[in-house]
């Protein structure tokens, strides 16, 4: 079996390295092009493409996958397997291979296509997520069913956590499915277009937390937003603001009598920094001031007491 794997971020890493160390050993990788990353906007290169190189796979880079039909054509793969890429596959390279050009997506589709469906498990808060194989036609996450596996969402499930399993269980429910293709034991079902739901692409934006949001809703974006973008607020100290990113929060149901402004913080129990939401409390374990160590509530609270009373914007 000649497999050619595109792929980008960890996700896909993960799964490739899964293929290597199998009988399914890629033959090439295609990856993009080393792109500028961190604050210093040091140019780096995908992980994929460093764990292709680690075991002395070919690796390809071009700037558009369609510049690169003619090596495709050449190469006449069995089966192009495909994981978080990021570009659209024109249909004479999904034509190429025998087997045809399979994507791993982490969702049931069609719940949840698009850019973040692991985000939006979490935010959604639900019980239960998964896997699909479909084989590719030139619509985003829109081809036939292949094969799919869920699993169950732990409680307070956090977006780093949930990646890894769920590149796991892709690995796995991939193997089967090469393996089923083979012996030609696998069955297409058709995604019902009418049930599908979409996500978007996540920007840094949307890591600013709006305090009148619900308690509870933000926990979740906390925990969604771990990898990208994460979740900071701004507190302005002597007319600076200063931009703290919280990494570990629980809900506090609102109490009789106790009533702040939106944004507002206060101590609670064990010295940990409470914030008023617009429903329910907000009660911050762990954050970390822009240029400083991540620390808990109150070492935070030791350093900086005049943090009480504060509105976060």
């Amino acid at each position: 079996m000649k497999i050619v794997f595109i792929g980008t971020p960890e996700f896909g890493a993960i799964i490739l390295e899964g293929l290597i160390k199998s009988i399914y050993k890629p033959v090439l990788v295609i990856t993009p092009t080393d792109k500028p990353a961190g604050r210093k906007q040091v140019i780096t290169p995908p992980p994929v493409k460093v764990l292709a190189g680690k075991y002395g796979i070919k690796v390809e880079q071009p700037e558009k996958i369609s510049d690169f039909k003619s090596e495709l054509s050449l190469l006449k793969p069995d089966m192009i397997i495909v994981a978080a890429y990021g570009q659209i596959i024109p249909k004479e390279i999904l034509d190429i291979p025998k087997y045809g050009c399979l994507n791993i997506h982490p969702s049931l589709l069609p719940k949840y296509r698009g850019a973040s469906p692991i985000q939006a498990a979490i935010l959604n808060n639900d019980k239960r997520t998964g896997v699909t194989i479909i084989l590719m036609d030139e619509k985003i996450d829109h081809g036939q069913i292949i094969a799919q596996r869920s699993m169950m969402l732990e409680e307070k499930e956090r977006a780093r956590n949930l990646h890894d399993k769920l590149a796991q269980l892709s690995l796995n429910l991939l193997l089967e499915t090469i393996s089923n293709l083979e012996k030609g034991l696998t069955k297409l079902t058709i995604q019902d277009d009418s049930q599908a739901t979409f996500t978007k692409t996540l920007n840094k934006g949307e890591g600013v937390i709006n305090w009148k949001k619900p308690a509870d809703m933000i926990e979740r974006e906390i925990r969604a937003f771990e990898y990208w973008p994460g979740s900071f607020t701004f507190w302005t100290k002597l007319n600076v603001p200063l931009r703290i990113k919280i990494t570990k929060a629980r809900v506090l149901k609102s109490m009789k009598g106790i009533d702040y402004s939106i944004g507002q913080t206060f101590v609670v129990l064990k010295n940990e920094i409470g914030v008023q939401c617009g429903e329910d409390f907000f009660v911050i374990e762990r954050l970390q001031l822009e240029g400083k160590e991540e620390v808990s509530s109150e070492e935070f609270l030791r350093g900086y007491p005049n943090f009480i009373g504060a509105i976060l914007k």
